[in-house]
């Protein structure tokens, strides 16, 4: 599904990502961990689309296309999702309109119908109801006024709706207590199957937990120094990163 080859970013001049190889094929989670400044949030933004990270050398292909030089809209219309780290507050926009508005951009690209209003505001309360989100949400500017663990249950809220073969986790885990991470990582499992993989960008074991990946790898200084099975994330909690980077 997604094959990432030697790839080597900088931002104003200062090299970022240090030469990354990284293959998920379908159904797979892998946990991308590693201390602050290795890279992990720029792997996602990359994979993204963010234009402010040049790319110097390798290729990122998904579904055998290849993204690099792709807007984020259009990797995001071939099946790309990114949860932000820091979810950003959109006043006067509400949640029903913006996702209406993202599930006809996605089916007029894939050159399906529009999603009758019936069907879209049920597919909405069901999966209010999944999350414990109150209904009033839908008619909230996006994650204006909302909490952390808000934000982040929303974010998975808008993952479950656009149903991505790739959804990509900044963090997603970052400042929820143990009720909101357990929502979260229902959420995440949900949409969990053969077919959607998952990158999870994680400081933390504890959402491992719940998402149980297949593969953990650690990131430092712009490469995965070392990859492995759930294992490797408990063997983190026990000892940090020092022994295993160093």
């Amino acid at each position: 599904m997604l094959k990432i080859s030697n790839l080597k970013t900088k931002i104003n001049n200062t090299n970022i990502l240090n030469g990354i190889d990284l293959s998920v094929k379908p159904g797979e989670v892998h946990a991308i961990m590693g201390p602050n400044g290795s890279g992990k949030s720029t792997l996602a933004s990359v994979l993204a689309g963010k234009e402010s990270h040049e790319i110097i050398d390798g290729s990122i292909h998904f579904l055998n296309e290849e993204l690099v030089g792709l807007s984020p809209e259009e990797i995001s219309h071939l099946g790309v999702f990114l949860s932000f780290q820091y979810p950003i507050e959109i006043p006067g926009v509400s949640l029903m309109t913006f996702m209406k508005a993202c599930l006809d951009q996605r089916h007029e690209k894939l050159n399906k119908p529009a999603m009758p209003a019936s069907d879209f505001l049920k597919k909405m309360r069901e999966t209010c109801r999944s999350l414990n989100i109150d209904s009033d949400w839908l008619s909230r500017g996006i994650n204006d006024g909302f909490s952390g663990g808000e934000k982040k249950r929303n974010e998975i809220f808008q993952m479950l709706l656009l149903n991505p073969k790739l959804a990509i986790l900044d963090e997603t885990d970052s400042g929820l207590d143990i009720d909101a991470l357990k929502i979260v990582s229902s959420g995440i499992n949900m949409l969990r199957n053969n077919t959607n993989s998952f990158i999870i960008i994680t400081h933390y074991e504890r959402i491992l937990n719940y998402v149980v990946p297949d593969y953990v790898h650690i990131l430092s200084e712009g490469k995965i120094v070392q990859s492995g099975g759930p294992e490797l994330a408990k063997q983190l909690e026990k000892t940090g990163y020092t022994e295993i980077v160093k």
